[in-house]
């Protein structure tokens, strides 16, 4: 017996002893008295026996059998160890045609110590909440997250998955697996994102240094920017940096439930590589978006089309600008490699000229000056500096002419030096 029980059993024995009365009883045991003269006759009938619920100890109606309970138990010790009970469920349902509720596929990883119930969080800090945006497009929330997403299958080791999400509907508007989330990746990223969807009009993200100017100096000077930034401006796209992990929830919950789910789903599919992994996003994606997207309240779609001016420039403009400085032979020096400007150019170049050079996502070098495109050649060594016509440089005949001069033995200095020496000689000791 429970101990409510033992204490329900001890007040219906003082009332069978007539120490207090159905009244009395009626309000220690919180019950009518009709509930308690109906108690009162299961005692005197069977005893204690009578307080315990008649269906103790039985199987319940809705049990799940025990010939498909060892299934469970077989396919969740085989293929799914590691999954949470709600995805669980799904895969069983999806893949092995057994519909049962998450709650009875927890309540069976519990008992074969599958899953290990999560204790209550305490509570968290106050944060105010912040509304969702009304229309798709209206704001992106952008980030990349390093995992072993592969769980090191073909020696991928730790890879990094950007992605944004879109916060008006919560749908995963792109997704790809990169080495880092360096300027080129996220360069390569936003590339395809506008030339797909169109441009967002922001993008929430944190303030790595990719994105944001972190040193001391930019807070003071507004005009200092990332390459990121850079671009941004050049797009008219709003860039807002979150000021906590918190602030841009919707990216760090999806990163969450990706590292739980498409983890397990890329080892199911034996998913090997970086190249597989970013055409399996193709066909998961849709799927992942179908089950946890939610509808806007405005149905509009706010991203901007890429009009054909800016379609022209958009390799341009993502990619890396470095300024550099044109020597007087007109050549530059740009990351170990020197490079040559050409006669034949579209446009008059001076010596000293600060001309723009941009690094693109196709590993190709472009140099802009004064909005055109110079021609130029790699340079395989580094260009010799020409000798200055007042620079006359001796040749080997002149070096050997020339002679050291050597001061003659009646030289006012020789002669003091020998007048010394002459003198500590013949100083007796």
């Amino acid at each position: 017996m429970s101990r409510p029980e033992i204490e329900k059993f001890d007040v219906i024995r003082r009332l069978i002893r007539k120490e207090i009365n159905g009244g009395a009883a009626a309000g220690l045991l919180r019950r009518s008295t009709r509930q308690v003269r109906r108690l009162k006759g299961k005692v005197i009938k069977k005893g204690a026996a009578g307080l315990i619920h008649g269906n103790r100890g039985k199987a319940g109606h809705h049990r799940v059998p025990e010939q498909e309970r060892k299934k469970i138990v077989a396919l969740l010790n085989k293929r799914y160890p590691d999954f949470g009970p709600t995805f669980a469920a799904e895969k069983l349902k999806e893949t092995h045609a057994i519909d049962r509720d998450p709650n009875t596929i927890r309540a069976i990883m519990i008992a074969e110590e599958l899953w290990k119930p999560r204790s209550k969080k305490k509570p968290p800090e106050h944060r105010q909440w912040r509304e969702r945006k009304s229309a798709y497009g209206e704001m992106e929330q952008f980030d990349g997250s390093y995992e072993h997403w592969l769980e090191d299958r073909g020696g991928t080791g730790e890879l990094c998955l950007l992605a944004s999400i879109d916060d008006a509907t919560s749908q995963v508007t792109q997704a790809v697996f990169e080495d880092h989330e360096g300027v080129f990746p996220v360069f390569r990223f936003w590339d395809k994102y506008i030339r797909t969807h169109g441009k967002p009009r922001a993008i929430y993200l944190d303030k790595f240094s990719t994105y944001h100017m972190n040193h001391p100096f930019a807070k003071d000077n507004p005009d200092t920017l990332t390459q990121f930034q850079r671009a941004m401006r050049e797009l008219h796209v709003e860039v807002i940096p979150a000021n906590s992990p918190q602030a841009k929830g919707r990216i760090e919950r999806l990163f969450e439930t990706l590292q739980d789910r498409l983890i397990k789903e890329l080892r199911l599919a034996r998913v090997s590589t970086v190249e597989e992994a970013n055409e399996f996003l193709n066909t998961y994606l849709p799927k992942f978006n179908a089950q946890f997207s939610v509808v806007p309240r405005l149905t509009a779609n706010l991203h901007q089309p890429l009009p054909a001016k800016e379609q022209t420039k958009l390799g341009s403009i993502l990619s890396r600008h470095t300024e550099r400085i044109i020597q007087n032979d007109f050549t530059f020096s740009f990351q170990n490699q020197w490079y040559q400007l050409t006669k034949c150019q579209p446009l008059t170049i001076c010596k000293k000229d600060k001309v723009v050079v941009e690094a693109r996502t196709d590993h190709t070098v472009h140099i802009r000056l004064r909005g055109k495109y110079l021609n130029y050649r790699i340079l395989p060594v580094r260009p010799i500096k020409a000798t200055p016509p007042w620079i006359i440089a001796k040749t080997s005949a002149q070096v050997n002419a020339s002679k050291v001069h050597i001061p003659p033995a009646n030289h006012p200095w020789r002669q003091a030096t020998n007048a010394t020496a002459l003198k500590q000689l013949t100083t007796p000791g």
